[in-house]
Protein backbone atom coordinates (compact mmCIF):
# COMPACT_ATOMS: atom_id res chain seq x y z
CA UNK A 1 0.00 0.00 0.00
CA UNK A 2 1.01 3.60 -0.59
CA UNK A 3 -0.20 6.32 1.78
CA UNK A 4 0.17 9.96 0.75
CA UNK A 5 -0.39 12.67 3.35
CA UNK A 6 -0.90 16.31 2.30
CA UNK A 7 -0.20 18.80 5.07
CA UNK A 8 1.13 22.28 5.78
CA UNK A 9 3.06 20.85 8.76
CA UNK A 10 5.15 17.95 7.39
CA UNK A 11 7.47 17.93 10.43
CA UNK A 12 4.62 16.65 12.63
CA UNK A 13 4.81 13.13 11.20
CA UNK A 14 7.88 11.80 13.02
CA UNK A 15 5.75 9.16 14.87
CA UNK A 16 5.28 7.36 11.54
CA UNK A 17 9.05 6.77 11.44
CA UNK A 18 9.11 4.52 14.51
CA UNK A 19 7.89 1.21 15.91
CA UNK A 20 5.62 -1.12 13.91
CA UNK A 21 4.94 1.46 11.19
CA UNK A 22 8.67 1.91 10.58
CA UNK A 23 9.20 -1.87 10.36
CA UNK A 24 6.24 -2.19 7.98
CA UNK A 25 7.78 0.43 5.68
CA UNK A 26 11.22 -1.16 5.84
CA UNK A 27 9.69 -4.54 4.96
CA UNK A 28 7.95 -3.04 1.93
CA UNK A 29 4.40 -3.47 3.20
CA UNK A 30 3.69 0.26 2.96
CA UNK A 31 5.19 3.38 1.44
CA UNK A 32 4.41 6.63 3.24
CA UNK A 33 4.87 9.90 1.35
CA UNK A 34 4.49 13.21 3.19
CA UNK A 35 3.84 16.18 0.89
CA UNK A 36 4.03 19.83 1.91
CA UNK A 37 0.88 21.51 0.61
CA UNK A 38 2.71 24.84 0.43
CA UNK A 39 4.84 23.50 -2.42
CA UNK A 40 1.69 23.58 -4.57
CA UNK A 41 0.50 27.07 -3.73
CA UNK A 42 -0.22 29.25 -6.74
CA UNK A 43 1.75 32.25 -5.46
CA UNK A 44 5.38 33.12 -4.72
CA UNK A 45 4.72 33.49 -0.99
CA UNK A 46 3.49 29.87 -0.74
CA UNK A 47 0.31 31.05 0.95
CA UNK A 48 -2.41 28.39 1.04
CA UNK A 49 -5.20 30.10 3.00
CA UNK A 50 -7.47 33.12 2.71
CA UNK A 51 -10.41 34.83 4.41
CA UNK A 52 -13.82 33.13 4.11
CA UNK A 53 -16.38 34.56 1.68
CA UNK A 54 -19.37 35.87 3.61
CA UNK A 55 -17.24 36.81 6.59
CA UNK A 56 -16.45 34.94 9.76
CA UNK A 57 -13.46 34.17 11.98
CA UNK A 58 -10.26 32.47 10.93
CA UNK A 59 -8.84 31.42 7.59
CA UNK A 60 -9.87 28.77 5.04
CA UNK A 61 -7.46 26.51 3.13
CA UNK A 62 -7.76 27.23 -0.58
CA UNK A 63 -8.72 24.59 -3.16
CA UNK A 64 -5.87 25.18 -5.63
CA UNK A 65 -3.02 23.66 -3.54
CA UNK A 66 -5.03 20.49 -2.87
CA UNK A 67 -5.98 20.03 -6.52
CA UNK A 68 -2.44 20.75 -7.70
CA UNK A 69 -0.91 18.38 -5.17
CA UNK A 70 -3.26 15.46 -5.85
CA UNK A 71 -2.86 15.85 -9.61
CA UNK A 72 0.94 15.86 -9.20
CA UNK A 73 0.88 12.76 -6.99
CA UNK A 74 -1.26 10.93 -9.53
CA UNK A 75 1.25 11.76 -12.26
CA UNK A 76 3.97 10.38 -10.01
CA UNK A 77 2.04 7.15 -9.42
CA UNK A 78 -0.87 6.27 -11.76
CA UNK A 79 -2.85 4.51 -9.02
CA UNK A 80 -5.57 7.17 -8.37
CA UNK A 81 -5.94 6.36 -4.69
CA UNK A 82 -8.81 6.78 -2.26
CA UNK A 83 -8.87 10.43 -1.18
CA UNK A 84 -9.85 11.19 2.42
CA UNK A 85 -10.28 14.57 4.06
CA UNK A 86 -9.72 14.52 7.82
CA UNK A 87 -12.44 16.81 9.10
CA UNK A 88 -14.69 17.19 12.19
CA UNK A 89 -17.60 17.20 9.73
CA UNK A 90 -16.87 13.69 8.48
CA UNK A 91 -18.13 10.25 9.46
CA UNK A 92 -16.66 8.77 12.64
CA UNK A 93 -13.56 6.65 12.00
CA UNK A 94 -13.86 3.10 13.35
CA UNK A 95 -12.10 -0.26 13.33
CA UNK A 96 -14.52 -1.43 10.65
CA UNK A 97 -13.55 1.54 8.47
CA UNK A 98 -9.86 0.80 9.07
CA UNK A 99 -10.45 -2.76 7.84
CA UNK A 100 -12.16 -1.43 4.71
CA UNK A 101 -9.35 1.03 3.99
CA UNK A 102 -6.73 -1.69 4.45
CA UNK A 103 -8.12 -3.29 1.28
CA UNK A 104 -7.20 -0.22 -0.81
CA UNK A 105 -4.02 -0.01 -2.85
CA UNK A 106 -3.47 3.66 -2.08
CA UNK A 107 -4.77 6.26 0.35
CA UNK A 108 -4.38 10.02 -0.07
CA UNK A 109 -5.02 11.78 3.24
CA UNK A 110 -5.76 15.52 3.21
CA UNK A 111 -5.12 17.38 6.44
CA UNK A 112 -7.42 20.30 7.09
CA UNK A 113 -6.38 23.21 9.29
CA UNK A 114 -7.47 26.62 10.56
CA UNK A 115 -11.24 27.10 10.12
CA UNK A 116 -11.52 24.40 7.47
CA UNK A 117 -11.05 23.59 3.79
CA UNK A 118 -12.78 25.15 0.78
CA UNK A 119 -15.92 23.09 0.12
CA UNK A 120 -14.97 22.49 -3.52
CA UNK A 121 -12.25 20.14 -2.33
CA UNK A 122 -14.89 17.93 -0.70
CA UNK A 123 -17.28 18.24 -3.63
CA UNK A 124 -14.85 17.20 -6.37
CA UNK A 125 -11.56 15.84 -5.04
CA UNK A 126 -12.50 13.82 -1.95
CA UNK A 127 -13.99 10.31 -1.81
CA UNK A 128 -14.97 10.57 1.84
CA UNK A 129 -14.48 12.66 4.98
CA UNK A 130 -13.48 11.09 8.30
CA UNK A 131 -13.60 12.45 11.83
CA UNK A 132 -11.88 11.12 14.97
CA UNK A 133 -14.89 11.87 17.14
CA UNK A 134 -17.02 14.58 18.65
CA UNK A 135 -14.23 16.99 19.50
CA UNK A 136 -12.09 19.54 17.64
CA UNK A 137 -8.34 19.35 17.03
CA UNK A 138 -6.14 22.11 15.63
CA UNK A 139 -5.73 20.26 12.35
CA UNK A 140 -5.94 16.98 10.48
CA UNK A 141 -2.36 15.88 11.14
CA UNK A 142 -3.01 13.82 14.27
CA UNK A 143 -6.13 12.20 12.73
CA UNK A 144 -4.11 11.37 9.59
CA UNK A 145 -1.49 9.61 11.72
CA UNK A 146 -4.22 7.73 13.57
CA UNK A 147 -5.82 6.55 10.32
CA UNK A 148 -2.45 5.56 8.84
CA UNK A 149 -1.43 3.63 11.97
CA UNK A 150 -4.78 1.83 12.27
CA UNK A 151 -4.68 0.79 8.61
CA UNK A 152 -1.00 -0.18 8.39
CA UNK A 153 -1.20 -2.64 11.29
CA UNK A 154 -3.95 -4.48 9.37
CA UNK A 155 -1.89 -4.99 6.22
CA UNK A 156 -0.83 -8.59 5.47
CA UNK A 157 2.53 -9.39 6.99
CA UNK A 158 2.68 -6.45 9.39
CA UNK A 159 1.36 -8.29 12.46
CA UNK A 160 0.86 -11.96 13.16
CA UNK A 161 -2.83 -12.88 12.54
CA UNK A 162 -3.26 -14.08 16.14
CA UNK A 163 -2.22 -10.63 17.39
CA UNK A 164 -5.41 -9.15 15.95
CA UNK A 165 -7.93 -11.93 16.51
CA UNK A 166 -8.95 -11.01 20.08
CA UNK A 167 -8.20 -7.31 20.38
CA UNK A 168 -10.64 -4.55 21.24
CA UNK A 169 -13.60 -4.06 18.87
CA UNK A 170 -13.32 -7.60 17.49
CA UNK A 171 -16.86 -8.94 17.62
CA UNK A 172 -18.05 -5.56 18.95
CA UNK A 173 -16.50 -6.14 22.37
CA UNK A 174 -13.60 -4.52 24.19
CA UNK A 175 -10.60 -6.69 24.91
CA UNK A 176 -10.25 -8.50 28.24
CA UNK A 177 -7.59 -7.43 30.84
CA UNK A 178 -4.02 -8.61 30.25
CA UNK A 179 -1.27 -9.46 32.77
CA UNK A 180 2.41 -10.41 32.70
CA UNK A 181 5.21 -11.12 35.20
CA UNK A 182 5.56 -10.79 38.12
CA UNK A 183 2.54 -12.73 39.34
CA UNK A 184 2.54 -10.66 42.54
CA UNK A 185 3.48 -6.98 42.22
CA UNK A 186 3.30 -4.99 45.46
CA UNK A 187 0.51 -7.21 46.66
CA UNK A 188 -1.42 -6.89 43.40
CA UNK A 189 -1.86 -10.44 42.20
CA UNK A 190 -2.62 -11.87 38.77
CA UNK A 191 -5.99 -13.69 38.80
CA UNK A 192 -5.46 -17.33 39.74
CA UNK A 193 -7.33 -18.64 36.72
CA UNK A 194 -4.65 -17.21 34.39
CA UNK A 195 -1.98 -19.21 36.25
CA UNK A 196 -4.00 -22.44 36.27
CA UNK A 197 -3.09 -23.74 32.81
CA UNK A 198 -6.77 -24.59 32.30
CA UNK A 199 -7.36 -23.12 28.84
CA UNK A 200 -11.10 -23.68 28.97
CA UNK A 201 -11.43 -21.75 32.22
CA UNK A 202 -9.10 -19.03 30.94
CA UNK A 203 -11.18 -18.60 27.79
CA UNK A 204 -14.37 -18.39 29.85
CA UNK A 205 -12.81 -15.84 32.25
CA UNK A 206 -11.57 -13.67 29.39
CA UNK A 207 -14.95 -13.70 27.71
CA UNK A 208 -16.71 -12.65 30.92
CA UNK A 209 -14.19 -9.86 31.51
CA UNK A 210 -14.55 -8.67 27.93
CA UNK A 211 -18.32 -8.52 28.34
CA UNK A 212 -18.04 -6.67 31.65
CA UNK A 213 -15.51 -4.14 30.35
CA UNK A 214 -17.74 -3.41 27.36
CA UNK A 215 -20.76 -2.99 29.64
CA UNK A 216 -18.91 -0.53 31.86
CA UNK A 217 -17.10 1.49 29.18
CA UNK A 218 -18.97 1.07 25.89
CA UNK A 219 -22.47 -0.36 26.52
CA UNK A 220 -23.56 0.98 23.11
CA UNK A 221 -21.42 -1.71 21.44
CA UNK A 222 -23.35 -4.57 23.04
CA UNK A 223 -26.32 -4.11 20.69
CA UNK A 224 -24.18 -5.35 17.79
CA UNK A 225 -22.31 -8.09 19.66
CA UNK A 226 -23.16 -11.75 19.18
CA UNK A 227 -24.26 -12.93 22.61
CA UNK A 228 -25.57 -16.21 23.93
CA UNK A 229 -28.67 -16.31 26.12
CA UNK A 230 -26.44 -17.00 29.12
CA UNK A 231 -24.25 -14.00 28.33
CA UNK A 232 -27.27 -11.73 27.99
CA UNK A 233 -28.50 -12.92 31.38
CA UNK A 234 -25.07 -12.24 32.91
CA UNK A 235 -24.94 -8.73 31.43
CA UNK A 236 -28.46 -7.86 32.56
CA UNK A 237 -27.65 -8.99 36.10
CA UNK A 238 -24.43 -6.95 36.14
CA UNK A 239 -26.23 -3.93 34.66
CA UNK A 240 -28.95 -4.11 37.31
CA UNK A 241 -26.43 -4.38 40.15
CA UNK A 242 -24.49 -1.39 38.78
CA UNK A 243 -27.60 0.62 37.83
CA UNK A 244 -26.72 0.72 34.14
CA UNK A 245 -29.50 0.92 31.54
CA UNK A 246 -28.93 -1.36 28.55
CA UNK A 247 -30.99 -2.90 25.77
CA UNK A 248 -29.88 -6.28 24.40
Amino acid sequence: MRIDILTIFPDMFAPLQDSIVKRAAEAGHVKIVITDLRDFAGNKHKSVDDYPYGGGPGMILQPEPFFNAVEHLREEDPEPGHVILLSPGGKIFSQKKAEQLAQKKRLILLCGHYEGVDERVSEVLVDEELSMGDYILTGGEIPAMAVADAVIRLLPGVLAPESRSEESFSGNLLEYPQYTRPADFRGLKVPEVLLSGNHGKIKEWRRRKSLLRTLLNRPDMLKKARLTAEEKKYLLEEARSRKIDILL
